[in-house]
C-alpha cells in the first residue's frame, strides 16, 4: 500500500506539471481527488488493511491528498496568471487607431413632412385622429356617399379581404368615425397608411394620406381656401401662392382641386410644372349633405370642409424627388440626404 501510494503520487505530480491549461488542471483534479478517483480508491481500500497499520496508512493516504490538492492549486495560480497575460496580450487595444464614429439616423422624409403638416395644422386648432387601417366598406365607402354600384369604386383598385372588410383605401374613413362619436363643433387631422391596387413611378400600393375635417355652423368654402393657404406657406415658401380649381368627389360638394404655384420656378414653368406654373398637391370641398346626414349631423344647422392630400406627393415637390418607389426602396444613399 505504502509502494502504491508513492507511486501514485509521483504520478500525479508529473500530470500537473505538465498541465498548462486550467481545463487540464481541473480534469486532473477530477481524476485524482473525485468521487471515482484514485484517491478515493485508495480510501475505499482500506478495509482491506491490517487494523494494527490502519493509522499510519490513513496518515498516508491524507497526507496524499494533501500534497495533490496543494500541487494543483500552487500549478492554478502559475497557470491563470499565464492565461492572463496571454488574454490582456490578445485583448489589447491601440489607443492610437482612429476611432469609429456612429453612423446617426434621421427621419424618412415622409415622417418629415407628416411632422411638418402635423405640427402647422395643430397651430390652427386641429387635432390628431388616427383609425383602423383594416376597415369596413361601411366607412370607407358607404357612409362616404359611395354605395356598392357607384362608378366612384372603379378609381380605387382595392385590397379586400372579405366582401364587407378591406384594407382602407383612403383615411376619410377616420372621419365618419370622428363624426359618428363626436357632435360639432369637429376640428381634426387623419394621417396615415393606406392600401391601393396601383404600382408605377407616380403610384404605390402603400402609401401615406393625410385627411382634413372641420364641421361647425357657418363654415365656407373662403374657410377651407385660408386654412391651406397658411399651410402651404409653412410647409413650401412664405410667397407660395394657391388656386382652387372645380373637381369632383363623392362626399364633397362643391369639390375642389387644390394647385400651388411651382417652387422650382415660382409660377414661370418648367419641367416639373410642365409649363403651367402651377403643381397639384390635393383634393378638397365641402362636406356633402349626403354624408353629413349619414352620421346624423343636421346639414341645416352645420356645414364643414375636408380636404385629403398625400404625403409622399408632397415629399417628392418639396424635395425634388421623381420615383415614389425610391421611399420604399430602403438605399441608404438616399434615405442618407434627409
Amino acid at each position: 500500500m505504502k509502494e502504491r501510494i508513492k507511486l501514485l503520487l509521483q504520478s500525479a505530480k508529473e500530470d500537473i506539471k505538465n498541465a498548462s491549461v486550467s481545463k487540464e488542471l481541473y480534469e486532473l483534479r477530477v481524476k485524482y481527488l473525485g468521487r471515482t478517483g484514485a484517491v478515493t480508491e485508495l480510501l475505499k481500500g482500506m478495509k482491506d488493511v491490517p487494523k494494527e497499520d490502519k493509522p499510519a496508512i490513513g496518515k498516508l493516504v491524507n497526507d496524499l491528498r494533501e500534497d495533490i490538492e496543494r500541487a494543483i492549486e500552487e500549478s492554478e495560480k502559475q497557470v491563470k496568471a499565464k492565461e492572463l497575460e496571454k488574454r490582456l496580450r490578445e485583448e489589447e487595444i491601440d489607443v492610437t487607431l482612429p476611432g469609429k464614429a456612429l453612423k446617426k439616423g434621421s427621419l424618412h422624409p415622409v415622417n418629415l413632412v407628416r411632422n411638418q403638416l402635423i405640427d402647422a395644422f395643430s397651430g390652427l386648432g386641429f387635432k390628431v385622429f388616427e383609425g383602423p387601417e383594416i376597415e369596413l366598406d361601411y366607412y370607407n365607402f358607404q357612409q362616404l356617399n359611395i354605395p356598392e354600384d357607384h362608378p366612384a369604386r372603379d378609381m380605387q383598385d382595392t385590397f379586400y379581404i372579405t366582401d364587407s372588410i378591406l384594407l382602407r383605401t383612403q383615411t376619410s374613413a377616420g372621419q365618419i368615425r370622428c363624426m359618428e362619436k363626436d357632435k360639432p363643433p369637429i376640428k381634426i387631422l387623419s394621417p396615415g397608411r393606406v392600401y391601393r391596387s396601383d404600382y408605377d413611378a407616380t403610384h404605390s400600393p402603400m402609401f401615406h394620406q393625410m385627411e382634413g375635417l372641420v364641421v361647425d355652423k357657418g363654415i365656407t368654402l373662403c374657410d377651407l381656401k385660408g386654412v391651406l393657404e397658411e399651410v402651404c406657406k409653412k410647409v413650401f415658401e412664405a410667397d407660395v401662392k394657391t388656386r382652387l380649381r372645380p373637381s369632383y368627389f363623392p362626399f364633397t360638394e362643391p369639390s375642389v382641386e387644390i394647385d400651388v404655384s411651382c417652387c422650382e420656378c415660382g409660377g414661370k414653368g418648367c419641367s416639373l410644372c410642365k409649363g403651367t406654373g402651377w403643381i397639384e398637391i390635393l383634393g378638397a370641398g365641402m362636406v356633402n349633405r349626403v354624408v353629413l346626414e349619414n352620421c346624423d349631423v343636421d346639414p341645416d344647422v352645420y356645414s364643414g370642409f375636408a380636404f385629403g392630400l398625400g404625403l409622399e406627393r408632397i415629399a417628392m415637390l418639396k424635395y425634388g424627388i421623381p420615383d415614389i418607389r425610391y421611399f420604399y426602396d430602403n438605399d441608404i444613399r438616399f434615405l442618407k440626404q434627409f
